[in-house]
């Protein structure tokens, strides 16, 4: 009765809160990287005037529908201040005039700092006034953690941003059809045309004797069995192929074949593509290499052209979209921190953090990338992003796999690809992992690809709302409505009039991870197609001002997946749960290795500084990860180990940890590190 008596208490100031800043109006410095996706109709979306499924025209400058719904909720009004940069660039914008702003896009990282500096409201004090936010941290208790910017006050800087939460994020993607027309069939490989390999320059990363067990999923999905890769059998694929390069592609093909037949003993009979593509898919970084130099020694028989593109990125032209390729690395070559929540970090087997920018294997990987540029097997746009076809080589029927975002690039298959063909998301690699299990590593999948907070994130402007208690409580009241179920479902599909709803009202649902969700309604599907060729983000965020922040479900996008994309990411989703794909737990585990990574940590300003000062290895710093940025680990895929005082995988390790302060760096992370274990444990 007192916790009933406390919720209900809590909800009564939240609607006096609302009350209060009836005439309130809040001015918004928030989006998401684009002027197109503000809270606000940009020009160019908006045309002359822009109707949606809602019935309603837009305009320029008309505020979106998800935020003239939150108008009505809370009695406020917004005025759009977003100047259409990134979380980082906008903040950079408005930090020296934080007293124009009330609402703030920024980092993660850079939203702690300020905040500890005094420039930001501290949500922890108000969490009496925020029962719906105050409720979802208390149940997700490692979003708390990761967003707590000061472990002796517990303060919390901004709300946080999940672009789904506790699922896999990205995924390998091939030309599944292409795998197919080399590997299955009875007999041998033919062909009345194909190019030779180029001479070789991978090497082996897998065993070259022996044999090495997987657990995988049986075909059907119906449960889990072992598979053997028995090398005893065949020799590893690489060196085999090595040995005899450069050779025809129709030779490599049928090498290829007798490889799989023998090593798995049978196992994937005439439909050799299963090792790659189907449920039961066990395949590795060397049977990758194989593969590659079979598709780019093939284009006759894929394209029916004389060159096609084996990896490459989404952009090339696009760092954002170019360090894709350092996170496959990761999973093909067993190194953590490459696709870390919080730069290059990771926690040990030891409980330790440790950064892979200071790691031999780390550089070692990229190496490894190089070598499958040297011999071809990356894009050329990758290496030179001036390639005519950068960006699209996809569409024109030129590149194999990247990896990326199964439902924005799977939709793919209905916009782009032909009838025949066929892009999915496949099985993650079999990796040797460190996790501390075993001390010669563990042979088995693992995805650091995790979906938890995300590293931008919106703040209320300490300077902007001093003085004006309306302002600031229709700012909390924003982000705690943002938390509520239904506040949910409107960041994520936007208002009622864009879902499909029953004669009495409420919404039609299907049932989405083991909760019942709604379902889109059909003009809103229609106009998702049309607007934004079915790309569910695109046009949540440019149009209905959706998925800009808070907690976004995955429930809208999945109901856009093309039948495809479903079927790639359903044999994923079967082996995570069946567990033969491990990945990080948004919490803190027996065994530290498997705890996913704080997107912030509770360093002190003075911390801050110092950390700040080591220019090499902050945000825009030698690993940048944004759209404009350069990235050592890029530059070494493209160019080998060429850079000053980086001429080997150990001297890259030691200049980072040396030269540009990594030690130093290290030991501040580490410390507010394990404040956060000791707050956690209080907690």
């Amino acid at each position: 009765m007192k916790k009933l008596l406390s919720i209900l208490l809590a909800c009564a100031m939240l609607l006096s809160c609302a009350a209060l800043a009836e005439d309130t109006v809040l001015r918004m410095a928030t989006g998401y990287n684009s002027t197109k996706t503000g809270i606000a109709f940009d020009a160019e979306t908006a045309g002359s005037g822009v109707t949606l499924a809602d019935g309603n025209t837009y305009n320029t400058g008309d505020l979106k529908p998800t935020w003239v719904e939150m108008e009505k909720i809370l009695g406020v009004k917004f005025e759009d201040k977003y100047q259409g940069n990134s979380a980082a660039k906008e903040f950079e914008f408005w930090k020296d005039r934080l007293n124009e702003v009330d609402m703030i896009s920024g980092t993660a990282a850079t939203l702690s700092e300020y905040g500890e500096a005094g420039s930001l409201v501290n949500l922890a004090e108000y969490m009496d006034q925020m029962p719906s936010f105050k409720a979802y941290l208390d149940a997700n208790p490692i979003v708390r953690l990761s967003i707590t910017g000061n472990t002796s006050t517990g303060a919390i800087y901004f709300s946080p941003y999940f672009d789904g939460v506790n699922d896999i994020e990205r995924m390998p993607l091939m030309r599944v059809d292409w795998v197919q027309k080399l590997l299955d069939g009875e007999g041998e490989f033919t062909a009345e045309a194909c190019n030779d390999t180029a001479a070789p320059v991978c090497q082996p990363y897998m065993p070259i004797t022996g044999t090495v067990e997987i657990e995988t999923v049986k075909l059907d999905g119906s449960g889990t069995e072992t598979v053997t890769k028995n090398y005893d059998a065949y020799g590893n694929i690489v060196a085999a192929m090595s040995e005899k390069m450069p050779m025809s592609g129709v030779d490599a093909v049928n090498m290829l074949r007798e490889y799989i037949d023998k090593t798995y003993d049978g196992y994937y009979g005439t439909e050799r593509s299963n090792l790659f593509v189907g449920q039961n898919a066990a395949w590795d970084a060397d049977e990758l290499v194989a593969l590659l130099r079979c598709v780019v020694a093939n284009p006759q028989t894929l394209n029916g052209t004389d060159s096609v593109q084996g990896l490459f990125t989404r952009e090339e032209a696009n760092n954002q979209r170019r360090v894709d390729m350092i996170r496959l690395a990761g999973h093909l070559f067993g190194v953590r921190g490459m696709e870390s929540r919080q730069d290059y970090l990771y926690v040990g087997a030891d409980g330790e953090l440790h950064d892979a920018r200071q790691e031999t294997a780390a550089y070692e990987a990229m190496g490894r990338m190089n070598d499958m540029v040297q011999e071809g097997l990356i894009s050329k746009a990758f290496l030179d992003s001036s390639e005519e076809n950068s960006g699209t080589y996809l569409e024109n029927d030129l590149g194999f796999m990247s990896y990326d975002y199964n439902q924005t690039q799977t939709i793919m298959n209905e916009t782009k690809l032909q009838d025949g063909e066929k892009y999915m998301a496949v099985m993650v690699p079999v990796a040797r992992w460190y996790d501390g299990t075993d001390d010669e590593g563990v042979y088995m999948r693992f995805t650091e690809s995790w979906r938890s907070v995300k590293t931008d994130g919106w703040a209320i402007s300490k300077a902007g709302v001093e003085g004006d208690e309306a302002k600031l409580n229709a700012a909390l009241s924003l982000i705690d409505y943002a938390f509520s179920d239904k506040g949910q479902i409107l960041m994520s599909y936007g208002p009622d009039a864009f879902i499909k709803t029953k004669e009495d009202g409420s919404y039609e649902t299907f049932m989405f991870n083991g909760k019942e969700m709604p379902v889109i309604a059909d003009a809103t599907y229609a106009e998702l197609w049309e607007k934004a060729s079915g790309n569910y983000t695109n046009y949540a965020r440019m149009y209905l001002g959706s998925t800009l922040s808070f907690a976004k479900s995955q429930a809208f996008e999945y109901q856009c997946t093309s039948a495809v994309g479903k079927e790639g990411a359903g044999h994923i989703s079967t082996a995570i749960g069946l567990g033969t794909i491990k990945h990080p737990e948004l919490a803190i585990t027996e065994n530290p290795w498997y705890s996913s990574m704080p997107t912030v940590l509770p360093n002190t300003k003075v911390e801050n500084d110092e950390l700040n000062s080591y220019t090499e290895l902050t945000a825009g710093g030698k690993f940048n990860l944004a759209k404009d940025g350069e990235n050592v680990f890029v530059d070494i895929i493209v160019k080998g180990f060429t850079l000053d005082g980086m001429t080997s995988p150990e001297e890259a390790a030691a200049t980072v940890d040396t030269d540009w302060f990594g030690f130093d760096y290290l030991l501040l992370k580490g410390d507010a590190w394990a404040r956060l274990l000791d707050y956690y444990t209080n907690l």
